[in-house]
C-alpha cells in the first residue's frame, strides 16, 4: 500500500513544474507526510486522554489541523470534495497561512526540546515548492489514505521512508552527499555497542541513520523500564546538520522511528 502510494506520488510530482528531482519529490512528501502523521499522532494522544477521563490539548490549531485544510470528511467518514480546498484556494492557504503559523511554533514553544519547537524549525527550514494547486490536492489525497495506526504500519512506512531516503542520497552525489547504508551503519553500532544513559551524537547527521539505529538498537535491549524509554527518548539522541533538506528528513525519519521530539 506504502510502496504504491508513494510512486504515485512521485509521478504526480514529476508533472509539476516546482519539483524538479528526487531530491524535491522526497523533500515534497515529507513535509505532507509530516503532518498528516502529526495529526494521527495527536488523535491517538486524545483517543488515550479520554479513556484516562483527561481532556488532551491539540498542538495544532482546529483551523490548522489536517482534517480541517487537507482532508475533510463528510458525516459518513467519506472525502468531502465539496469542501476540500483546491488549486489556487489550496497553494495560497498552504503558502501564506499554514507555512507561517507552523514557523512561528519555535518563537512560542516553551523550549528546544519539544515538538513544537521541531514543527517550527521544519517549517521555517523549507518550503512548497509545488506550484500546481491542484497536483498539491492530489498529493494530499494520496498521503491521506495512508494509516499509521499499527506498529506494523509504522515499521513499513519508516521502511519505504528509508528507501526514499537512498533514492535521495543517490540523486545528491553530483553534490558531493552520500548517505551511509544501513548494513554499515548496524555493524559500526554492533561494535560499539552503547548503552542507555550514554549520549550519542552525530555531528553531520544527513537522514539521521545512525541515531535511528542506535535507537532500534537500544530499544531492542531487555527488561527496559520506563525511565530507560524516557531516557531514550529525551536525553540520548543529538545530531547537527548544516543542510535544510537533509534537517527535515532527520527529522522525518526518527519521528517515524518513535523518537517523538528528535534533539
Amino acid at each position: 500500500m506504502f510502496e504504491q502510494t508513494f510512486k504515485n506520488i512521485d509521478d504526480i510530482l514529476h508533472k509539476d513544474a516546482g519539483a524538479t528531482s528526487e531530491l524535491d519529490y522526497t523533500e515534497q512528501t515529507s513535509w505532507i507526510l509530516f503532518l498528516k502523521y502529526l495529526d494521527a499522532l495527536e488523535q491517538t494522544k486524545a483517543m488515550e486522554a479520554e479513556l484516562e477521563g483527561k481532556t488532551y490539548s491539540f498542538i495544532i490549531d482546529e483551523a490548522y489541523r489536517w482534517p480541517t485544510w487537507a482532508a475533510p470528511k463528510t458525516a459518513d467518514g467519506k472525502f468531502d470534495h465539496n469542501n476540500a480546498l483546491t488549486g489556487d484556494d489550496l497553494k495560497d492557504f498552504v503558502n501564506l497561512k499554514l507555512f507561517p503559523y507552523l514557523k512561528g511554533f519555535k518563537q512560542r514553544a516553551t523550549g528546544p526540546n519539544t515538538i513544537e519547537y521541531k514543527i517550527g524549525e521544519i517549517f521555517g527550514e523549507i518550503n512548497n515548492k509545488i506550484q500546481s494547486g491542484y497536483n498539491l490536492r492530489e498529493v494530499i489525497e494520496r498521503i491521506d489514505e495512508l494509516s499509521f495506526n499499527t506498529q506494523a504500519e509504522k515499521h513499513e512506512l519508516s521502511h519505504l521512508y528509508e528507501a526514499k531516503i537512498k533514492n535521495m542520497g543517490n540523486a545528491g552525489r553530483n553534490g558531493g552527499e552520500y548517505y551511509t547504508p544501513r548494513p554499515l551503519i548496524r555493524a559500526m553500532i554492533q561494535v560499539v555497542k552503547p548503552k542507555i544513559g550514554e549520549t550519542i551524537y552525530d555531528g553531520a547527521v544527513g537522514s539521521a541513520g545512525f541515531l535511528c539505529e542506535a535507537f532500534d538498537y537500544l530499544r531492542s535491549q531487555p527488561n527496559l523500564s520506563t525511565s530507560d524509554l524516557s531516557t531514550l527518548q529525551t536525553s540520548t539522541f543529538y545530531g547537527k546538520e548544516k543542510k535544510s533538506l537533509a534537517y527535515v528528513i532527520a527529522i522525518m525519519n526518527m519521528i517515524l522511528h518513535g523518537i517523538e521530539a528528535p534533539n
